[in-house]
């Protein structure tokens, strides 16, 4: 039986497609059985007095498409690589169902929820499109500073921003990290961001670490002109993670970075409409893999990473890149941007491509994503020839140079730290 209600309002759905495995004849009533079973349940045992009202809940079944069964990516590819292996008798296809959005509470949990809270545990099922609409989007505050925020606080007009992570951080006292975050400040990094897995509460402290970074980034700012912010990792019980919020930004951080998927999409979204909250929030991936990992199951990762941390109210996302060591395809990549960009009631998202990431890379980073980018570097910086500070600068030529439209080569020719970076890790081609 297909369900159909009677149309609302442009954008008063949301649209959830799936990628299913299943024999051809079943995919009709498997379909009907998620739309009605994710929302109003057996409606048809109702007295038929209250099904019109119960109908105004239910779920519609908006389309059912079989993929091409002779493509040998239908499935696509798992994170590794190896392809999904077919089923006789089976085919993939794309099941799209219509959520009213009354019955969500303007949380993102009881859109998780409903969308793909048992439906999860239902064998080869993945949640491959999620159309919010503006009806419920605007239920949201999303960002608070976006690309154009963070490019003010930073005065940086247009070029793409260059961002050092602490590595080793575990175990430092604060005047040893104060030397670090000195060291990539004064190479050129606009921002310097912690570890995500520094959670010390016994030494060198959230406060005390953007206590000491705050005056630092003064004395390069007075020595350079230059801003340069620090993202701290945000941590603690949920129950104290907006006091401490609070705290940081009145001791001077310049952003807080967050484990989102960890703590959750909702605590994000408290943070980013609490108006003592003065700072961008930077997402960190950490724990993602876990939803987006599987080809066949799980949650796309321009869903996990995009739209929903831009609904949440992330201002910048870390994600994996295709160029470094933790990838994600390049195609998944560019739908994850895209999500972070797409035309929306909330400001676009930065992205911050990470993992692996070296000089030569960056005039591809700026080819794939233009300028409005944050290029995120670890290891590259810390394990330059010449030491931190020449690592930074290395990226600042890098991006210089693309920005101009000069080859790599042709700028290191006149900056050693460049010419030692692309002798040790090439170019990426």
């Amino acid at each position: 039986m297909q369900i159909a209600n009677e149309p609302r309002e442009k954008g008063s759905y949301v649209v959830a497609t799936y990628r299913v495995r299943d024999m051809q004849e079943k995919l009709a009533a498997r379909a009907e059985g998620i739309a009605v079973g994710l929302t109003v349940g057996s409606w048809t045992d109702l007295p038929q007095a209250k099904q019109p009202a119960v109908l105004e809940y239910c779920g519609q079944v908006r389309g059912i498409r079989v993929l091409d069964e002779a493509d040998p990516g239908a499935l696509g590819e798992t994170h590794s690589g190896s392809q999904d292996q077919t089923h006789s008798g089976l085919v993939t296809a794309e099941i799209s169902i219509a959520y009213p959005v009354h019955n969500f509470n303007g949380t993102i949990a009881s859109i998780l929820t409903t969308v793909f809270g048992k439906l999860s545990m239902d064998g080869e099922i993945r949640l491959v499109r999620l159309d919010l609409g503006e009806t419920l989007q605007r239920q949201f505050q999303g960002p608070k500073f976006g690309v154009t925020g963070i490019r003010d606080m930073l005065h940086i007009p247009d070029r793409p921003l260059l961002m050092s992570i602490f590595k080793a951080c575990l175990g430092r006292n604060v005047d040893d990290l104060t030397d670090a975050f000195l060291e990539q400040a004064r190479g050129g990094a606009d921002l310097v961001k912690d570890d995500e897995i520094f959670f010390s509460e016994d030494y060198a402290t959230p406060e005390q670490r953007v206590t000491a970074f705050s005056r630092a980034a003064r004395e390069v700012e007075i020595e350079t002109g230059r801003k340069v912010g620090y993202a701290v990792n945000l941590t603690g019980p949920a129950s104290k993670l907006a006091d401490r919020a609070r705290r940081l930004c009145d001791l001077g951080a310049g952003a807080l970075l967050f484990n989102a998927v960890a703590y959750g999409y909702d605590i994000l979204a408290e943070l980013a409409v609490d108006p003592d909250v003065t700072v961008p929030l930077m997402v960190h991936p950490a724990v993602s893999g876990a939803l987006y990992g599987s080809a066949t199951h799980g949650i796309a990762s321009d869903i996990v990473l995009g739209s929903l941390m831009r609904l949440a109210g992330a201002d910048i996302v870390i994600y994996p890149s295709p160029y470094g060591s933790v990838t994600l395809p390049r195609s998944e990549g560019l739908r994850l941007v895209g999500a972070l960009r797409a035309d929306s009631p909330h400001k676009p998202v930065l992205p911050a491509p990470s993992a692996g990431i070296y000089p030569g890379l960056v005039p591809k980073l700026v080819s794939d994503l233009g300028t409005d980018c944050i290029v995120n570097a670890g290891g590259a910086i810390h394990g330059h020839p010449g030491g931190v500070v020449d690592g930074a600068s290395a990226f600042m030529a890098a991006i210089t140079a693309t920005v101009q439209g000069t080859s790599l080569h042709e700028a290191a020719e006149n900056h050693g730290p460049l010419a030692r970076a692309l002798q040790k890790w090439g170019t990426g081609q």
